[in-house]
C-alpha cells in the first residue's frame, strides 16, 4: 500500500502551483499588514524569516516576533467584494457547499485527497475558462494570499485539523457538522478561533430554518407549560459485514484519507459516504443526523450541557463490519429538569427523512405540562394547533433569526460579527452527541460537569479517557505546525 515515505512526500507541492509564499509575505509587511501565518516546521519557518530579514532589512528577531506573535491580517470587505473561497473536501457535500457559496464569492481553489473528487470539483467550479487551483495537501491551500474563506467538508476525523489551520492562516470558515471528532478537539477550535478572531460557522443549517427557531422559541417562552421530556428521533445507522480490504483506487491516497485514525488496509466500506459509520472516523448516526437534531433539542432547552448521561445498545455492530452503533437508546438529563431522549428508528432512507417501517421520521418532540410539539425540516405540528398560531406576547423571548445559513456567515466574514451557528454552538452541541457516543462505549451511566468539561463520579476516568483520542503521527497537531 503507497503511503507517505517522509517529509518530502508529506510536503508535496499542488497539482496546480499557487502564488508564491514569501513575495506575498514581503508585500504585506510593506503595507503594514500581518501577512499569513501558516508553517509546516520551525526549520522552514526560521528559513523564511531570513529571507525576509535579507529582504526588507528588518531584524530578524523582529520579524519572527512579529509572524509568530501577531494575528493574522484580514482583509476587510465592502459590500460589493467577492472573497475568494477555497474548498477542502471535494464530495458531494462539500461541493454543494461550496456552489451555495459561490453566490458570495470566488472559488479560487480545491482541495482533496481522491483525485477524482478533486477533478470533478475543478471541473464544476471552473468559470470564464478559469480553473481553481488543485490541491492535494489542505496545507498549502492555507498559503494562499487569495483565499480569504475556506469551505470545509471532510470527513468529521479531518474537520479539526483543517479548521485549525485555516483560522490560524488568517481564513474564516465554513465548517460541516458534526464540528469536531473529540470534544477535547472542540475545545482546541474554540481557543483558536478567538485567539485569531476567525469568524467560523457550523454548518448546522437547521439554526437558519424558521420552523425550528419557532418551535425553540415557543418552547423557551413556556407554551407547552414546563418542559418536561425533549425525545429527539435519529435514523438508525449501516449494520453490514464482514468486509474485506481490496487494492486502493487509483488517484486516492489512502494514508493521508485515514490521517489520525489507525492505520488499516483499504476497505471501500470505510470511504467516503459510508466513513460515518466507523468509530475510527465519526459518531454514527449519533453525530451525524445527531448533530442537527441534538443541537436544536440544546438551543430550546437553553443550557450548554446536560448532568448525566445513560446509554444502551439496541443491536450490536457485526465482526468485522461496522463499528458505530446502528441502534441506540440514550438518555440524558438537564440541570433544569428536564429528560432528553434520543432514539435512532429504523428509518428505510436514512438520509430522506420519509417515513419509517413503523411511522416514525427522524425530528424532535418537546413534551411539556401543557401540551407537545413536533418539529421536523419541513413540518411543524402540536397537540393543538393553537399553541402555535397564538402569537407570542410582547417582551417575549426572541432566539436570533437567519433565513439564510450560508448567508449569514458571509455577512459575518463582513460585520465580524458572531454567525449563528458560532464556534461555541458547534462545540457544545456536538458535545451532547459525543457524551453519548462515550456512554454507549463505556456502557455506564456517567456524570458530566458541563462547566468543566469533564466526567465526574462512576466511571469517569474511562470516560474521561475517551474526551480525546490518541492521533497517529504524523497526523497530529503537529502536522499543521
Amino acid at each position: 500500500m503507497a503511503g507517505h515515505g517522509g517529509v518530502s512526500t508529506l510536503l508535496a507541492r499542488p497539482v496546480t502551483a499557487g502564488t508564491d509564499l514569501d513575495g506575498r509575505r514581503l508585500a504585506a509587511l510593506n503595507r503594514g499588514m500581518t501577512p499569513p501565518r501558516f508553517h509546516f516546521s520551525r526549520r522552514t519557518f526560521l528559513q523564511r524569516v531570513a529571507a525576509l530579514a535579507a529582504a526588507t532589512g528588518l531584524p530578524a528577531w523582529f520579524l519572527e516576533r512579529e509572524l509568530s506573535a501577531a494575528p493574522p491580517a484580514r482583509r476587510t470587505l465592502s459590500p460589493n467584494d467577492r472573497p475568494g473561497i477555497a474548498l477542502v473536501g471535494c464530495g458531494g457535500m462539500g461541493r454543494g457547499d461550496a456552489n451555495n457559496a459561490r453566490r458570495f464569492g470566488e472559488i479560487v481553489a480545491v482541495c482533496d485527497v481522491d483525485e477524482g473528487h478533486l477533478e470533478a470539483a475543478a471541473k464544476q467550479f471552473t468559470q470564464d475558462g478559469k480553473t481553481p487551483a488543485k490541491f492535494r495537501d489542505f496545507r498549502r491551500v492555507m498559503e494562499r494570499a487569495d483565499v480569504d474563506v475556506v469551505i470545509q467538508a471532510c470527513p468529521d476525523h479531518w474537520h479539526t485539523l483543517v479548521n485549525l489551520a485555516a483560522v490560524r492562516a488568517g481564513k474564516d470558515v465554513y465548517g460541516e457538522k458534526p464540528l469536531t471528532l473529540t470534544i477535547d478537539e472542540g475545545r482546541r477550535l474554540v481557543k483558536a478561533v478567538r485567539e485569531n478572531r476567525a469568524v467560523l460557522q457550523t454548518g448546522s443549517q437547521q439554526r437558519s430554518d424558521n420552523r425550528f427557531r419557532l418551535a425553540c422559541e415557543l418552547v423557551r417562552n413556556g407554551r407547552l407549560g414546563k418542559l418536561k421530556t425533549v425525545t429527539v428521533f435519529l435514523p438508525a445507522g449501516l449494520r453490514g459485514g464482514p468486509f474485506a480490504p481490496s487494492p486502493v483506487p487509483n488517484g486516492l491516497d489512502w494514508d493521508f484519507y485515514l490521517g489520525q485514525a489507525p492505520k488499516v488496509e483499504y476497505v471501500k466500506e470505510r470511504c467516503h459516504t459510508t466513513f460515518r459509520y466507523w468509530w475510527d472516523y465519526s459518531g454514527g448516526t449519533l453525530t451525524d443526523w445527531g448533530a442537527h437534531h441534538n443541537d436544536i433539542a440544546r438551543w430550546a432547552i437553553g443550557e450548554d450541557g446536560p448532568g448525566t448521561v445513560e446509554a444502551r445498545a439496541l443491536a450490536q455492530p457485526i465482526p468485522g463490519g461496522y463499528t458505530a452503533v446502528s441502534e441506540y437508546e440514550i438518555t440524558f438529563s438537564w440541570g433544569n429538569g428536564v429528560r432528553h431522549i434520543v432514539k435512532s428508528t429504523t428509518d428505510d432512507n436514512i438520509f430522506g427523512g420519509v417515513v419509517n417501517k413503523e411511522g416514525q421520521r427522524h425530528g424532535l418532540r418537546f413534551e411539556g405540562t401543557e401540551g407537545w410539539l413536533w418539529v421536523t425540516r419541513g413540518d411543524i405540528e402540536a397537540s393543538d394547533e393553537a399553541l402555535i398560531t397564538t402569537p407570542l406576547p410582547a417582551g417575549a423571548v426572541k432566539l436570533e433569526a437567519s433565513g439564510d445559513h450560508m448567508a449569514n456567515f458571509f455577512d459575518c466574514v463582513r460585520s465580524r460579527k458572531d454567525p449563528i451557528a458560532h464556534v461555541e454552538v458547534g462545540h457544545r452541541s456536538v458535545s451532547v452527541c459525543h457524551l453519548g457516543v462515550i456512554a454507549l462505549r463505556v456502557g455506564k451511566k456517567l456524570t458530566w460537569d458541563a462547566a468543566r468539561e469533564e466526567f465526574i463520579g462512576d466511571g469517569a476516568a474511562e470516560a474521561n479517557a475517551h474526551v480525546a483520542r490518541e492521533m497517529r503521527p504524523p497526523y497530529d497537531y503537529r502536522f499543521i505546525g
